[in-house]
Order: C-alpha cells, then structure tokens, then sequence
C-alpha cells in the first residue's frame, strides 16, 4: 500500500527576506524513520516541514537553493498537488485543513482527486478506517468530533494516497495526555509496520521522546541530527526528565521514566526527609461557604452554571465554581469534557442555559462587550480571533490604547513570552507559538480581575512556557485570578496552586494541584513520576540548593531500552 522511501535534504536555503530561515541544510532519513524535530519556538520547524511536500515556497514566496527528495524523486519543481501521492501532510489545525464535511469524504477526497478507480478508493478507505480506529465514527460529521479523532481522521486522509512520508506539524498540541498516546501509538505502527517515514515536529517533547528513532535540532537555520537522547541533551530546550538528568548528573540523561527511573535512587535518599516549598497561593476550595469569604466575597462565584447546545448536547452540566483573588487554577479534562464551554460561560460571551455567574459581584453576561473585557479576559484556543492589525506593533499601541496603560507595556509583555519578533511582521506571518504569545499579550495588557485563557501553552517552546507561568504567577500575587484550560501538565505543575477536572460536562475532581495530580496518572507530570512527592525539576533543585548533589549520577547499570513514557 505504501511507497518505500526516505527523505534528504542536501545543502538546502531557505530565505523570506535577510537572514536564512534554513542555512545550509543537510540530513537522510531512511526509510521508515520515526524522526523527532525540537527547536525553539520560531526557530521554522513549519517552513521546514512544509518544504518537503512543496508547500514552501510555492504557497509561502521566499527564495530556496538546495535537494530535497523524497523516496528518490525530486520535490524542487513540483507542487503539493503533485507530491500527494508521495508526501502526506498535517498541519497544526486538521479542522481549517478539511475540505468536507464527513469522516468518509474526507478520507476519499484525496483518491478522488489522484483518479484512483472507485473500487480501489473503497479498498483504501476501509483499509485507513481499520488501521486508525475509525470504523465508529467513518459515518459522523466532522466538526462533531473530539480532537484526537479529527487528528486521526487528518493523518487518514494524508494516507490515502499511499505516501512515502508523513509530515505533521504539532498533532499533539490540542489533545489530552490519552488522545496524544493513541495518535502517537498510531504513528508508531505506521512506521513499524508499513514503512512509512514519519517527520514530526512537536513542543511537548516528553509525550513524543520515547516514540522517535531519531531527532533533528533547528536552532538559527541550521540543522544537526542525532539519537534523540544526544540530540535532547545538547538542546537548548528539553523535556523535564532530561532537565532532572542534567540536575542530578545522570550519565545520557534519560529521555524517558523508564530510563530515568533507574538512576534516580541515589537521588530519592538525597530528598529524603524534605519537601517542597508550599505554593505561594493558598488553595480556597469551590465551595458554598468559601474560605474566600472571611475576608469578603469572592472574585468569582458560579453556581448551577449549565450550557446546552443545539441536538441535546449538554456541553456544562451544573457545574458550581467559587474563587478567590490570587488563585491559580487549571481546569483540565480529556477533549470534550466542556472546559472551553466553561470558559466563555464564565466570561459571558457565551450563552449558559441555567445557572448564575459573578465576577466581583457583576454578571458579566449582563454587561455590552467592552465592559465584559474589564472584568473577565479570555484567550480563545485559536489566539488569531483576536488578531486584527496589520502589524505586530500596531497589536501592541492597540492593545495599550484599549488597557489605558503606558506605551510599550504590551511590547514588553510580548518580549517576555517570546524574544525577537519584529514590530513590523503581519501576524499572520507569525508562528503558531508566537500569534499565540502575541494574543496573551494583548489580553495581558489590561489586566483584568479574572483571567481566563484556553490552551495558551499550544506552539510555546519550555521557556515560553516558564515566561507565561511566571508572568500569570506574577498576576495572581498581585490579585487577580487566572483560570487556565489545559492538557498540558508540563505547565499544570509550574502553574497552578489548585486543579479541577471535569469529565462530561461536571466537576469530578477540586483541590490543591499537588494532591490532584500525584493521583491521576494522566495528569501527572513526569518529575512525580520519578519522584513521587515533587512535580518540577525548579522544586527538586531549590531542595538541592540548586546545584545537584554529589553521587546522585552513579546509580543503575544502563540507559534503558528507550520505554517508558
């Protein structure tokens, strides 16, 4: 079913206007290589993906020089249209890539438009079903689904046509920690089992380190290739467990709890008997009678909050949530547990079918637009819906205009997400991380009393993340109350102070963000996995005095065979 082949870059230059995006290129991946591309946010891990199916330059502009092959053939010349049989493509929002409406359309639209013979499309739609698990859904519309089956249904119709290659930009950024796992453990058979070459590029290293065969670093247009463990180590930006390595001296470090596991105790008995230094925010539980209320009421209180939908869909299901100023709250849950529904519920946007909300004693479904900003701010999952300007600094004066707050505020908010964006680049030409920093910034900018930002981490590096932890830490200490939607447990260990959890539209789980996430192995980051009691490698080393210590490296008698997750 499948074309055998690899991809090669040779000596290749890529430019939009001064300096190189890619600067003298050069690597081969074999046949039926799962490879991993890190690099920092903005670095073009997409205008280098997008280079192999032709999507760069012919859709983009820019000037390129160099090979690209893919299984023997040529790219240069040819367009994405001409590669479909050759390199398949997922970009970083299946959903905008969908041509149809239907699971089956969608999964035969490619075939169609390639002339394969009616008979023989059937045969390869039932074979992607099979093998992707979408025999339950081949019949559903598609904006009914989850993410992680729209992710599936995407990779499915980049196979149809059979390719060599499987180009993916980010498939894992909108899913829950299970949805990532089925995705990635689809990838992995398509490799193992068919051959296909697969080239991903993805943030949250510590989901996709233990797939990968091998890795590639893009920092300042220039690429080196590796074995993931010597690429991770040699990155300036990497997964927990291979931070924790570094910090304990282990010999690698391990890319993988397997791995790390075995080294770590020497490092569990130099812990023993401390603790982490308790949260700088107290946990006040959602509750009737708040511990929020012996010092006056609190900053938000929804009660019996419901939220229907067109077809009987209860997306919120009387959910009650009271918090405090100072908070620092994940709300988190598997796709379509109504985390997002939640949140535009709760800033008054959207339309709740029952219940009540106060933000400081206002419902701000009650108040005209502009003054609903003031007293709820929500980052939306897709950060471009609140882009309009042409330039990134007319963002910024904007944004500072509308906050009332001195020039320059937002663009100092933005330098602290992400470095070097340049004022005058159109947002659209931004990356996916950097429009999202942009529209955090710009929300940032106003300050309101609360909060609320759905999957901000989507395309942020780890020092992105660590800048937006830090910077929404710094606004809970000041008083507000931030609310953050995430999949991302990575950042629910450096951020929140308090986790709730819904699962079908209702809270399941409220408490302190240590105790929530030690239980749940879904939501455990990987640190307590290593080490239970700790969530971040920041905690173990401040435990430490910040150095590591002596001796702690030594333990075990190898680097694992790579499993674990």
């Amino acid at each position: 079913m499948m074309n055998p082949g690899g991809i090669a870059f040779d000596h290749v230059t890529f430019a939009y206007a001064g300096a190189p995006v890619l600067d003298d290129v050069s690597f081969d991946l074999p046949e039926g290589e799962f490879c991993l591309l890190v690099g920092p946010t903005g670095a073009g891990k997409s205008t280098l993906l997008k280079t192999v199916n032709g999507l760069v330059p012919h859709f983009t502009g820019g000037t390129m020089a160099g090979r690209i092959t893919v299984a023997g053939r040529e790219v240069h010349g040819s367009t994405p249209a001409d590669l479909a049989d050759l390199v398949g493509y997922v970009g970083q929002d299946p959903l905008a890539g969908f041509v149809t409406d239907e699971v089956e359309r969608e999964l035969a639209y490619t075939a169609e438009q390639l002339g394969v013979a009616p008979a023989a499309m059937r045969k390869r739609v039932t074979e992607i079903v099979d093998l992707l698990g979408l025999a339950d859904v081949r019949d559903r519309d598609l904006a009914a689904l989850s993410s992680g089956q729209r992710q599936r249904v995407a990779i499915g119709a980049a196979l149809v046509a059979g390719p060599a290659a499987l180009i993916l930009d980010e498939p894992t950024s909108a899913l829950d920690p299970t949805a990532a796992d089925e995705v990635l453990s689809t990838l992995h058979r398509l490799v193992h089992d068919l051959g296909v070459t697969v080239l991903l590029a993805e943030h949250r290293l510590e989901r996709v380190a233990q797939y990968a065969d091998s890795a590639l670093l893009l920092v300042g247009g220039k690429v080196t290739a590796g074995s993931v463990g010597q690429i991770l180590a040699a990155s300036p930006i990497a997964p927990p467990v291979v931070e924790l390595g570094r910090l304990a001296g282990w010999p690698g470090p391990p890319v993988t709890i397997r791995e790390a596991r075995r080294h770590a105790a020497p490092l569990r008995e130099a812990l023993a008997g401390r603790h982490p230094a308790p949260p700088a925010a107290t946990f006040k539980p959602a509750r009737r009678k708040s511990p929020a209320s012996e010092s006056g009421p609190p900053l938000l209180d929804a009660r019996a909050l419901t939220v229907d939908y067109p077809g009987g869909v209860r997306a919120v299901n009387g959910v009650d949530l009271v918090a405090a100023r100072c908070e620092r709250i994940a709300l988190m849950g598997r796709n379509g547990s109504g985390k997002s529904s939640l949140l535009w519920a709760l800033q008054g946007t959207g339309k709740r079918s029952g219940g009540m909300v106060a933000i400081g004693g206002d419902d701000p479904a009650a108040r005209k637009p502009a003054e609903r900003r003031t007293l709820a701010g929500l980052v939306p999952a897709e950060p471009a819906d609140l882009l309009y300007a042409e330039k990134v600094a007319a963002e910024c004066d904007g944004a500072d205009r509308d906050g009332r707050v001195p020039v320059g505020t937002c663009a100092k908010i933005l330098e602290d997400l992400v470095e070097g964006i340049d004022g005058g680049t159109h947002p659209r030409d931004l990356s996916e991380g950097q429009r999202l920093a942009l529209a955090l910034a710009v929300t940032l900018t106003a300050a309101p009393p609360l909060l609320l930002l759905d999957e901000p981490t989507r395309g942020l590096d780890y020092p992105g993340k660590a800048a937006l932890a830090s910077r929404l830490g710094k606004l809970a200490e000041a008083g507000h109350c931030v609310v953050v939607s995430t999949h991302d447990v990575e950042f629910c260990a450096e951020f929140a102070s308090r986790v709730v959890i819904l699962s079908d539209g209702e809270v399941v789980a409220d408490g302190p963000a240590r105790q929530i996430v030690a239980a749940s192995p879904m939501f455990s980051p990987q640190v307590e996995k290593v080490l239970p009691g700790w969530l971040t490698v920041a905690e173990v080393a401040e435990a430490l005095g910040g150095n590591g210590v002596d001796g702690v490296g030594t333990a075990g008698n190898g680097t694992g065979d790579g499993a674990g997750t």
